[in-house]
């Protein structure tokens, strides 16, 4: 399959005219080849996943985080340079779709609601026609967050979920945005939510959450929806596509 085909799929689902003006979205390191006959896809582009990726026989790898927001000359012994010697040797290509797959809510971003079968769900930022971050939905029937923490953990990692704000007995409206979502904590209780499901919320934004919170960390959400965008890939495409899992940055120093 060529290049230039897998890359206008990939557009397809995620457009970059929807990326947030300071993303880096897109191809990030091109390849000499135009024939790919593996795609990986996966969430970040660090050293272990992109060798991992590479010893599978993949010859272009889509991630959802961009190679760096800040592109810079590899004059450093980093990531950053590790990453790209390990491209520049094998060959291979590298995509990445952020803010542009994140805007989608009919993309792999939509698991999570369509997981817990959200009913009526509206962005809570809207940025361009029909395109936004995050989602705030009705569940089916009210729950406890006992509840809604035994539907996440079907899907993923709850680890080092952690709740804020004042939990109801029961929730029936919930938001959620993949990622990083503390700075739609506001459009979260304007949406009428009774729960935010997020990561990266900072402590001042904690103790001012008029509604509960549930941070599940950056990772866990991020990582299912790319699962969920190489399966949609793989029904696409007539080479083989796989997904290669990460894990998150942070472990528990708490030992039960």
């Amino acid at each position: 399959m060529q290049v230039a085909d897998i890359v206008c799929a990939i557009e397809k689902i995620a457009p970059l005219k929807g990326a947030a003006s300071w993303d880096k979205s897109g191809l990030q390191v091109a390849c000499r080849h135009t024939e790919v006959r593996r795609l990986a896809v996966a969430l970040d582009p660090v050293p272990a996943t992109i060798e991992r990726a590479l010893d599978e026989g993949a010859d272009f790898i889509l991630t959802h985080h961009p190679l760096s927001l800040s592109p810079h000359l590899p004059n450093r012994l980093d990531n950053y340079h590790t990453v790209l010697s390990l491209l520049f040797r094998a060959d291979a290509g590298l995509y990445a779709a952020h803010t542009s797959l994140d805007v989608q809510p009919d993309g792999p971003v939509g698991w999570l609601a369509r997981h817990l079968c959200l009913r009526h769900p509206v962005l809570l930022e809207e940025t361009g026609e029909g395109i936004g971050f995050g989602l705030a939905g009705d569940l089916p029937a009210p729950k406890s967050l006992a509840e809604l923490v035994a539907a996440l953990s079907q899907r993923v990692d709850m680890s080092l979920a952690v709740t804020a704000g004042n939990v109801p007995e029961k929730i029936a409206r919930v938001a959620y945005c993949t990622g990083s979502g503390a700075s739609l904590m506001e459009e979260a209780e304007k949406s009428g939510a009774d729960l935010y499901i997020t990561g990266d919320v900072k402590y001042h934004a904690a103790l001012d959450a008029r509604i509960a919170i549930l941070d599940v960390g950056h990772h866990s959400l991020e990582e299912e929806m790319m699962r969920e965008m190489a399966q949609r890939l793989g029904t696409i495409f007539d080479i083989e596509t796989f997904f290669v899992p990460s894990h998150s940055p942070f472990a528990s120093a708490v030992t039960r």
